[in-house]
């Protein structure tokens, strides 16, 4: 297979966790990255996991460092994911870069033809996002992520958030939308 001849800029590094708060406070203190937004027990609109629609249960911290985008996952069950298939409980390290696409549909079959198939597929908060399995190139997933103007602008208060935020302010928002019943 060639190589991916990615036509964008990579925008985030995602990296599976044991402890979301943990995490942030590690990045803040070592790399200054924050603050970060936080959903837990996120769940989907639409989901497929290598064929199936099987969703773990799974949170998501996003913050800035920079330009980059800084996720932190954590899944509280042992449903099979792409993020089981690179770390046991227990276990953490990176899982993910990612890219922002403006054709989604576009760009997922470019990496089709490239040979490659997606693991998981989603669709929430009005966005497309396939992650395909490219630890034979970089070690981990390469997901696309489609750049609707709403997402955009989220991703834009969460830099510039970043940008203002200062010692003492808080680290951490809760967002309240897409949790799983208990």
């Amino acid at each position: 297979m060639a190589a991916l001849g990615v036509p964008y800029p990579i925008f985030q590094q995602a990296y599976f966790v044991n402890d979301i708060e943990k995490s942030i406070k590690y990045w803040y203190d070592t790399y200054g990255a924050g603050p970060f937004s936080v959903t837990e027990h996120h769940r989907c609109d639409e989901f497929t996991y290598r064929g199936t629609k099987q969703e773990a249960d799974v949170s998501y911290a996003f913050g800035y460092l920079g330009d980059t985008m800084i996720q932190f996952i954590k899944q509280h069950d042992e449903t099979p994911s792409i993020y089981r298939e690179m770390y046991q409980d227990g276990q953490e390290g990176y899982h993910h870069c990612a890219y922002l696409v403006t054709d989604f549909q576009a760009e997922r079959q470019r990496l089709i033809d490239l040979g490659l198939e997606p693991a998981c597929e989603l669709y929430a908060d009005g966005v497309n996002a396939s992650y395909f399995d490219t630890r034979h190139i970089n070690g981990g997933f390469t997901e696309i992520h489609g750049d609707p103007p709403h997402i955009l602008q989220v991703f834009a208060q969460w830099r510039r958030a970043h940008e203002i935020h200062r010692p003492g302010d808080s680290l951490i928002w809760r967002r309240k939308t897409g949790q799983r019943a208990s």
